[in-house]
């Protein structure tokens, strides 16, 4: 699977610019990258508009939901995790972990879960 990293990072210099939404590009793994941060609560909502994702950043007071973001695997260098060594690479920090599985894109703990490992895409706090 072809791992676009600037959806995460556009999003990470949208807070950064303190914006309220961002467009990114429409592609099917953006899009279930877009489902997985709202369903964690770092995007309020993420929607479909002609060629582009409107994704709605989600605040608490003025404070972002996350300060940073961590690119794990990248085109020169994948990074692959079994399902028994999730918890340790969680456990480092108060970090969600970004896995691509065979069974589509999840978080490290919902893979963790179901048994699988994966590519760890990023890791997002």
């Amino acid at each position: 699977m072809n791992y676009n990293s600037n959806f995460v990072i556009e999003i990470k210099n949208a807070v950064r610019a303190k914006r309220r939404e961002v467009l990114l590009p429409l592609s099917k793994f953006n899009k279930e990258i877009g489902k997985v941060l709202v369903r964690e609560g770092f995007l309020e909502e993420i929607k479909e508009e002609k060629n582009m994702i409107m994704a709605k950043l989600k605040y608490d007071k003025r404070t972002p939901r996350f300060s940073d973001v961590v690119l794990i695997s990248k085109p020169s260098l994948r990074s692959y995790i079994g399902a028994k060594e999730i918890l340790n690479l969680e456990r480092k920090g108060k970090k969600t972990i970004v896995i691509s599985t065979s069974q589509g894109l999840m978080t490290g703990k919902e893979a963790y879960k179901k048994g699988l490992g994966g590519e760890v895409l990023f890791a997002i706090w």
